[in-house]
């Protein structure tokens, strides 16, 4: 399996995108294509005894700032990290792509490059958030800023829905539509309006559900737009972060604080790996025509390493034949109804 990165992309890059990779060749079964400036990325991969048959550097002259303008880098950057590492997935060179870079140009690149699958109006920005007994999948968490109809969110729910099952093994994914209240009656107009089509829809709808159910365990995928979506998710990092800082602020008041800190110390390294980003890589950028893993701009070479796994579980899942299998489903299924009714 071949998995084309960016070198380039991401706060910290090239630095933990290559310590990443080197990790991620010698923990799984995979090839990765580090895509970059050869003369840097050369001089990042000497510190390392990586085997080079599994690493492969690809040429990219010009790199893509995570403040940059996405059309600026489509219409300007034809040989960035990125557009080559989108271009090599293109041509069957590689078997997915992983950026940790700009995540609207790292969309509009791939989604230019790539295109979107058969019978499909909108990608969507997939999450994994941790809960009180697994995972979350919540989407869409920024492809779709707005402008989301209700149409959308039926795909959004498939291709979660999709993932669920396919690449975190759960049988029946229960998906959920969020909204303010359980009731149907209750949402906007468009939670309104998609109700039905998630009810109708091949999959497990367990109806509305609110902001506390993406964490409490009780739905394993949760729909909204990626306005909201996004907010959800900058969020649950900023409530995580604040929850270690506030335990560090009392635990310093007092010696006593601090010897039942270390007593609880095994649980809380058990705690923080549950909420710990960089445990689940990345997210994958669901309805492309193609295995695309974006990762956070923070991301250090343990979520690099992890994002490549990610990558090649979606590519080994073959999660894109089973979305576009689900779209026609729900297509003819919508067929039949209307040649019914007339």
């Amino acid at each position: 399996m071949r998995i084309a990165v960016d070198a380039m992309g991401g706060d910290y890059a090239p630095d933990v995108v290559v310590e990443g990779a080197v990790l991620a060749t010698q923990e799984y079964d995979i090839n990765v294509l580090l895509v970059g400036q050869k003369e840097v990325i050369e001089e990042k991969l000497s510190k390392y005894s990586p085997n080079r048959d599994k690493i492969e550097i690809i040429s990219a002259s010009q790199v893509i700032a995570m403040a940059e303008s996405p059309t600026e880098a489509i219409r300007k950057k034809k040989d960035s990290s990125l557009a080559v590492a989108a271009r090599l997935l293109k041509n069957n060179e590689a078997d997915a792509m992983v950026s940790a870079g700009n995540t609207a140009a790292a969309l509009a690149i791939s989604r230019s490059i790539l295109g979107k699958l058969k019978g499909l109006a909108r990608p969507a920005i997939a999450t994994i958030v941790p809960n009180a007994v697994d995972v979350t999948i919540l989407l869409d968490v920024g492809a779709n800023a707005g402008n989301c109809g209700p149409e959308h969110l039926l795909e959004f729910a498939v291709m979660g829905e999709v993932y669920a099952r396919n690449v975190l093994g759960k049988s029946a994914p229960r998906v959920g539509l969020l909204s303010v209240g359980e009731e149907q009656s209750k949402g906007s107009a468009i939670t309104l309006e998609a109700f039905p089509l998630l009810k109708n829809a091949p999959i497990n709808f367990v109806g509305n559900v609110e902001g506390r159910d993406i964490v409490n365990g009780t739905t394993d995928v949760v729909v909204c737009d990626g306005f909201v979506g996004n907010v959800i998710i900058k969020v649950i990092e900023g409530v995580a972060d604040t929850i270690f800082q506030l335990m560090r602020f009392e635990v310093n008041k007092s010696r006593l604080a601090q010897f039942g800190f270390l007593l609880a110390m095994p649980a809380i390294r058990k705690f923080k790996k549950r909420v710990d980003y960089s445990e689940y890589g990345g997210a994958p950028l669901l309805g492309l025509n193609g295995a695309c893993i974006i990762g956070h701009g923070k991301s250090n070479a343990k979520a690099i390493k992890n994002a490549i796994r990610v990558a090649s579980e979606f590519f080994s899942h073959n999660v894109n034949a089973h979305i576009e299998q689900n779209l026609e489903n729900i297509k003819l299924k919508q067929e039949t109804l209307n040649n019914d009714i007339v």
